[in-house]
């Protein structure tokens, strides 16, 4: 009798394991089984309006009063060759952290392919198009203050950008963009627009990139780069000098990277990207030495869960908001 309730038991472990899908199965199970999933998901949040509904969500990031602002396409895909007109529903749209409801929404007939999204010290909301080759600064409630980059026309020189994905800010107001797709460097920007210094070539050896895709500062300058490509995030100083790699296979595939208030730095793994979907996708969070001491999410589409995790952002209360591009919405995670 032992030994058929023991096989019975082992049967019945292959099936619930065989159901959770690959993920469940690897990493982000065996952060779990470490005490590491130590977020839950805030459902219900945010809440549309009736009969609004988010596109591909690309960007994030969360301003001082605690409001959300989500960059998206609006119904739009990602296709190639790129759209040309603007798209006509506004791409921004603006939520209270606490309560999810929704409070503002710009950006209408204005981006073309909406991608990375930052917030400043001063609460202005950074964006780049990766079909316009621009990075764009603008207003809490979307006044255009700046733009760098010739709008349509891609180039690798101090004037252009090929297919730019994310802004870093300096508290003086300078800016470093990973730029991105094509160029697969990081150029250093005055906070008058005004190119200063780049660095980074293709390839997989220090200080370089295949497709830079996120972009963050920590307290003392220090550059995190989401080397999507190479699976890995690199650390440099302000100069952009190398100084350190985090690559193991649970960290996965770095799409987006920031840093909290805290002291700690938060990563979605968007997972490989083939021509299907990919098999995982997850939020970390580690020290910034580099070490993994959370995980939450996997590869999904119910609460909790993302199709691609594309880009992270967090709160001064330590919620964190994650943009889920292919699952077109933005979800919140909190601290159990």
């Amino acid at each position: 009798m032992a030994s058929f309730q023991f096989a019975v038991l082992v049967v019945l472990t292959l099936l619930a394991g065989r159901g959770n899908g690959p993920d469940t199965l690897s990493t982000s199970q065996r952060l779990e089984s470490r005490g590491y999933a130590d977020y839950e998901v805030v459902h219900g949040w945010p809440v549309l309006p009736d009969g609004y509904a988010l596109g591909q969500a690309t960007g994030v990031g969360v301003d001082s009063h605690n409001h959300v602002f989500v960059f998206h396409r609006a119904g739009r895909e990602w296709t190639t060759p790129f759209p040309t007109a603007p798209i006509h529903p506004a791409t921004v749209a603006v939520f209270d952290g606490k309560t999810g409801a929704q409070v503002a929404s710009w950006g209408a007939d204005r981006f073309i392919m909406p991608h990375g999204l930052t917030i400043d010290d001063h609460d202005n909301v950074w964006l780049t198009d990766v079909a316009l080759h621009q990075v764009f600064k603008l207003t809490h409630e979307g006044e255009l203050l700046l733009t760098v980059g010739t709008a349509g026309v891609p180039g690798a020189d101090s004037a252009h950008f090929n297919l730019p994905t994310d802004i870093a800010v300096l508290p003086d107001g300078s800016f470093y963009v990973s730029d991105g797709y094509v160029n697969t460097r990081v150029a250093k920007f005055s906070a008058t627009g005004h190119f200063q210094f780049q660095w980074g070539t293709n390839g997989s050896g220090p200080g370089q990139f295949n497709l830079p895709h996120g972009i963050a500062l920590d307290a003392k300058g220090r550059v995190y780069v989401a080397d999507r490509g190479n699976a890995r995030i690199q650390v440099f100083d302000s100069a952009g000098r190398f100084i350190a790699q985090w690559k193991e296979t649970e960290l996965g595939r770095p799409y987006g990277v920031a840093i909290g208030s805290g002291g700690k730095a938060y990563v979605i793994d968007g997972g490989d990207q083939p021509a299907t979907l990919p098999d995982r996708s997850r939020a970390l969070r580690l020290t910034l030495d580099g070490k993994i001491d959370a995980a939450f999410g996997r590869f999904g589409n119910y609460d909790g869960q993302f199709k691609i995790g594309h880009d992270i952002a967090v709160g001064t209360d330590g919620a964190v908001y994650v943009a889920d591009a292919l699952g077109m919405r933005i979800q919140k995670f909190i601290p159990r």
